[in-house]
């Protein structure tokens, strides 16, 4: 299928239809959006799109990539690890993937931790750091520093993610689970290889898995926990590595 890069509306209407993008069309449909190509009306009626009919592994690989490619990079030392939840999954729990980044780290793993505000859970990853006093705003050259001389850096994701600003007033007006939700922690600007990814449903945690392991993954575990974005030991923990 031919797009036009400044034209949503043809893969608007394959999505609409029920139909599901190749790995193409979602790389083209993303760098649309994330290009500032689109109308808020047609950001939101195409990710509402995708959540209703539900995503599938090559349109959340082809978002992925796009992500990827627009990110402001830092470099990681060798072995850092992410520790990432979709949010999302309802639950009102607190940011455990955050307080289980300090613990790793403070176990000897360098963790460069990729997050954001809350949109449709209770408090997201910089929520949380901002209420304990940690700048989450600082230079990059200090983030990098903070990662390769203290083993710990926060990544906010809209400083790295700046194309994402086209989408932040939709997701937040829709105030639920979009597609964005899976591709933060697909997106770590560390270019982590590792990591452990908590996802908002059982069903996800599969297909999350298939598409880090095509973005070049070395080890990962995506889990659901008994419906939570976590490891749980209340209860059964879904795991694919």
């Amino acid at each position: 299928m031919s797009v036009p890069i400044s034209d949503l509306k043809p893969l608007l209407a394959a999505v609409a239809a029920g139909r599901h993008l190749s790995e193409t069309e979602a790389e083209a449909a993303f760098e649309i959006i994330m290009s500032g190509n689109a109308t808020p009306s047609q950001i939101g009626a195409f990710l509402m799109a995708l959540r209703v009919r539900g995503e599938s592994v090559d349109e959340i690989t082809g978002a992925a990539r796009i992500m990827r490619a627009k990110a402001l990079a830092i470099e990681a030392p060798p072995g850092t690890i992410d520790t990432v939840g979709t949010g999302g999954d309802g639950s009102g729990t607190f940011n455990i993937s955050t307080a289980s980044a300090l613990v790793v780290a403070g176990c000897g793993a360098p963790v460069a931790k990729h997050g954001n505000r809350a949109f449709s859970s209770k408090s997201g990853a910089a929520d949380v750091l901002a209420a304990l006093g940690v700048n989450i705003d600082c230079d990059m050259e200090i983030v990098q520093r903070c990662l390769w001389e203290v083993g710990i850096c926060f990544l906010m994701a809209p400083r790295h993610h700046s194309a994402t600003r086209h989408v932040a007033p939709t997701r937040v007006e829709l105030a639920t689970r979009t597609i964005f939700n899976l591709l933060g922690p697909l997106s770590n600007p560390a270019g982590t290889r590792r990591q452990l990814v908590g996802v908002f449903a059982p069903e996800w945690v599969r297909p999350i898995a298939e598409v880090l392991g095509r973005l070049g993954a070395e080890h990962v575990w995506v889990v659901h926990g008994s419906g939570i974005d976590e490891l749980t030991t209340a209860g059964t923990t879904t795991v694919a590595e």
